[in-house]
């Protein structure tokens, strides 16, 4: 029997007074933590809600989003975290697909008005029988006919003791970022995400003293398990900022003297062309999950901060980690480190067969940290998970030491004229261009080669340089079939919620010029 908010609860009768979570100038400790949440939960078990039911959230990184996760947490029910982007026919979708009983959605602001994506979604969904709006102004109620959290709890007890789930419970779903055809829902296990956090722990050698900034989305599999996760089990002290301000950052590692920094490489990117103008010696670890960390901005970013990165690699479907740089072994800068304890990673050639060291194959991963499968999606689910084995859709390969390098993703892989091109590769010699801040590789049709190669360039702020030049450049750097022969210079690159470039929208735009 286990539940992840059984940790929630340790802390709260262990050190109920430590600070736990801090936004802004608010702070709660973990006995109130564990008591909203509490209430949270049996108001939820009042309403209906039983072990295995699905509830629905929606809420930036606010106090909020671990209140009511840990809620659903305790009452025995499935968590569906949503992208806070996803607009009311989305909202829809996921709502039906997971067969949410319950939504909680944060009122949103002028530039992100998700409460009102939310009720018209709610209310066009017979299955979701109850919606509640997370309001910063209790005194003002600006949605009739919508509950507020405050009134959904007042007068309700914290529920006296978790509900006792089994590992092999459904915790959560995740919606993967449906890069082809709709977003499935990844099915995560009460052992997934509770040894997932274990892991996360480990390997940060996170101590309860410690204090974590929390920038990445909690909706996210990352930010929920390297932070909220593995902070709430070791008792940490979590610094939720709603939204990524590099200068802001900065500032509020030097005022709260963050220990633990996680982000993806663009929120690198964004640090290190920031003015260093306060003291963060207190950064401890930094780490870079989501997509590939260029080895340009490794290198600069440590010898800014003198502060370690280290770099992972996981999927939502494993929970997500599977391969991580240690404290204890040496970080090859490209290298994704070794696999996790408990987890087990190959490298295979079309026919599933291991591949020797060195060579390049798609990645496959075995261990305590595979989904249990993909919401009522059999076929999906057979087709993603074989004899135990998760087929990723990741090139890599491993070195000598046990390394793994992430090479591309299967379908970002170009073929130009027969010959196999990852973007990755040219996206890294093009970051250590002096006035490159950004980058974006993709294939374009053509009729000759098949596919074409295109560079999208984002420029260092005050840096001036014509595409032909960097492109002239690039010719200079790359065997012939390599090079990009189109160079686009941009202001800016779309991007997820998670800060990930979405090179599905740059690919969508080819395809209406060409259509």
């Amino acid at each position: 029997m286990m539940n992840l908010a059984a940790a929630l609860q340790r802390n709260a009768a262990c050190k109920p007074n430590q600070v736990a979570l801090v936004c802004g100038e608010t702070e709660i400790t973990y006995a109130q933590f564990d008591a909203i949440a509490g209430k949270i939960a049996h108001a939820l078990i009042q309403n209906g809600i039983q072990a295995g039911d699905r509830v629905a959230l929606s809420c930036p990184n606010l106090p909020f989003f671990p209140l009511v996760y840990y809620g659903i947490q305790k009452a025995g029910a499935v968590a569906v975290p949503l992208n806070v982007l996803l607009k009311s026919r989305e909202i829809k979708y996921h709502l039906e697909d997971s067969k949410a009983k319950f939504y909680f959605c944060f009122e949103g602001t002028p530039d992100l008005p998700m409460a009102r994506e939310g009720i018209a979604a709610f209310g066009a969904v017979d299955s979701c029988e109850s919606m509640i709006v997370m309001t910063l102004d209790q005194t003002q109620h600006k949605f009739e006919g919508q509950p507020t959290l405050n009134s959904f709890i007042h007068d309700v007890e914290p529920l006296e003791d978790y509900v006792q789930r089994e590992a092999d419970d459904t915790c959560v779903i995740l919606y993967t970022s449906g890069t082809t055809g709709l977003p499935k829902g990844a099915e995560l296990t009460q052992n997934n995400i509770v040894m997932n956090a274990m892991v996360a722990q480990n390997i940060m050698a996170t101590q309860g003293s410690e204090v974590h900034l929390i920038t990445l989305p909690l909706f996210h599999t990352f930010g929920q398990t390297v932070h909220l996760n593995a902070g709430v089990l070791s008792g940490a002290k979590l610094v939720l900022v709603p939204r990524f301000e590099p200068n802001h950052v900065l500032e509020l590692i030097e005022k709260h003297k963050v220990n633990i920094f996680a982000g993806v490489p663009t929120m690198y990117i964004g640090l290190i062309h920031a003015q260093l103008n306060y003291d963060v010696s207190s950064l401890r670890i930094a780490v870079s999950g989501g997509a590939s960390l260029p080895t340009e901005v490794i290198r600069t970013f440590e010898s800014r901060f003198n502060v370690p990165i280290l770099e992972g690699y996981g999927l939502s479907e494993t929970s997500p980690i599977a391969c991580f740089n240690h404290l204890d072994c040496e970080r090859i800068p490209g290298s994704v480190g070794q696999p996790v304890q408990g987890v087990e990673v190959r490298v295979v050639d079309v026919e599933g067969k291991t591949l020797p060291i060195g060579e390049e194959g798609e990645i496959i991963v075995r261990g305590h940290n595979i989904m249990k499968g993909y919401l009522d999606r059999p076929d999906a689910t057979e087709a993603a998970i074989r004899n135990g084995w998760f087929y990723t859709g990741d090139i890599g390969r491993f070195d000598e030491s046990g390394n793994m390098y992430i090479v591309d993703r299967v379908k970002d892989m170009i073929i130009r004229g027969g010959f196999n091109v990852y973007p990755r590769e040219i996206e890294e010699v093009f970051m250590t261009h002096p006035s490159v801040a950004m980058v974006a590789v993709i294939g374009i049709p053509n009729e000759e080669y098949g596919e074409e190669i295109k560079a999208y360039v984002v420029l260092k702020e005050g840096q001036e340089i014509e595409a032909d030049e960097l492109q002239a450049w690039g010719k200079a750097q790359f065997a012939a079939f390599k090079y990009p022969r189109f160079v686009e210079i941009r202001k800016q690159l779309p991007m997820s919620a998670t800060g990930k470039i979405l090179k599905r929208e740059l690919k969508a735009e080819i395809k209406e010029v060409t259509a």
